[in-house]
């Protein structure tokens, strides 16, 4: 059986993001409002151009709340939800309903408000399914991805005393990023001292190797790569989207190795053929991953084919992945700085690659930018949801 690409028949002319952060004074509908007409202003269009969306949350159960917060008109609107990938699924679903013909304009929103639920953590996510709590540890997700910190350790060699300060330079790498950015939740730089004797968290990770749990909301807007110069010259073009759902392979096989997460490599794949990368390192200028924990982010660095296995720690020392390294990775600061609002995160990501591509990321700004990558992982490791989108400057 085929499988079709999406490479340059989609286009996002448009995008707006809030400040992420403990954002009391606002509601979810006053975000999604502040998030969907600044992407109505940077397309250029109205709320009535919109002829249908698709609303990332996972909270809020259906998609009448964004209807009535943005006053649309009986469009359809579909409410997505796919744990931390549920942002970049909206995307996905709105760039396909374009892609085959049924629509010529569309938006893709998220927004999340998890600071009023009372409680820590991430919450969220109500699709549970039998034997699911078997598959989450005491602790929650910071539990399980200590757990593949442990086994990076062991599996190739490290000591903690030579691998706490790898995790220090990602966390202090974000941080610096995010102090740059005026919309990120935290904005202020950190030390690797800092990261290094922080509390601990879940041996070894300690307070600044996790991201933080914020409100925010993203929207995008999409239309065909044929009618997109009426509405910008610079819009950006959609080069590949792929997605893969583990089925708990890692949870059920012995030979899973707990030091990377398939679900990541195989939306990869999927995402680069699409694009036609070969040498994801070298191809991409940025890439803005899901990095829940700072082991999560170094193991990504080798899912996406952007080190090789074992060897994104010395990348890592070598500032590869800095603001002005060779792949500058997380340059809004990531989820450990910009925050992790569950069903906006996706879209916040594609709003800095937008930005970048554009030229206007402000002191963020990579030079002469041509393609860039969002990715976002799902659940724990072993069994999970993988997201990757890339996008690239107009032809």
């Amino acid at each position: 059986m085929a499988e079709g690409s999406i490479k340059d028949k989609v286009a996002v002319v448009g995008m707006g993001c809030v400040k992420f952060g403990e954002n009391w004074e606002q509601s979810a509908s006053d975000m999604m409002i502040d998030a969907a007409y600044e992407a109505y202003e940077d397309a250029g269009i109205e709320a009535k151009d919109i002829q249908a969306a698709w609303f990332g949350s996972t909270q809020i159960a259906l998609g009448e709340p964004l209807a009535y917060a943005l006053k649309f008109e009986y469009i359809p609107v579909t409410r997505i939800e796919n744990l931390c990938a549920t942002a970049t699924d909206a995307f996905r679903n709105a760039c396909f309903s374009v892609a085959c013909g049924m629509y010529d304009v569309v938006m893709a929103l998220g927004c999340e408000k998890l600071k009023d639920t009372g409680r820590g953590g991430l919450g969220g996510g109500g699709g549970g399914s039998p034997g699911s709590a078997l598959m989450v540890p005491s602790g929650g997700a910071v539990t399980a991805f200590s757990r593949m910190a442990n086994r990076y350790m062991e599996h190739y060699g490290w000591s903690y005393e030579e691998f706490k300060p790898i995790l220090a330079k990602i966390s202090v790498k974000n941080h610096y990023n995010g102090s740059l950015n005026p919309k990120a939740h935290f904005q202020r730089a950190i030390t690797e001292e800092q990261a290094i004797n922080a509390p601990m968290m879940a041996w070894p990770l300690g307070l600044y190797d996790c991201c933080g749990v914020s409100d925010g909301s993203a929207a995008a807007i999409i239309t065909r790569a044929d009618i997109a110069k009426n509405f910008r010259d610079d819009y950006v073009l959609v080069k590949g989207i792929g997605l893969a759902v583990g089925a708990r392979q890692g949870w059920l096989r012995q030979s899973y190795d707990m030091v990377h997460m398939e679900e990541t490599v195989r939306a990869g794949q999927q995402a680069y053929t699409q694009a036609g990368i070969k040498d994801p390192y070298n191809e991409i200028d940025l890439a803005e991953v899901h990095d829940c924990f700072s082991i999560t982010e170094l193991v990504i660095m080798e899912d996406l084919g952007f080190a090789p296995r074992g060897g994104a720690p010395e990348y890592v020392k070598e500032g590869r992945f800095a603001l002005d390294g060779d792949l500058a990775v997380n340059p809004d600061g990531g989820l450990k700085s910009f925050g992790h609002p569950i069903g906006a995160s996706g879209l916040r990501m594609l709003y800095e690659v937008y930005k970048q591509l554009q030229g206007k990321a402000g002191p963020r700004q990579r030079k002469n930018p041509t393609l860039g990558l969002t990715h976002n992982f799902g659940f724990n490791p072993g069994s999970g949801v993988g997201s990757v989108a890339i996008l690239g400057q107009r032809d």
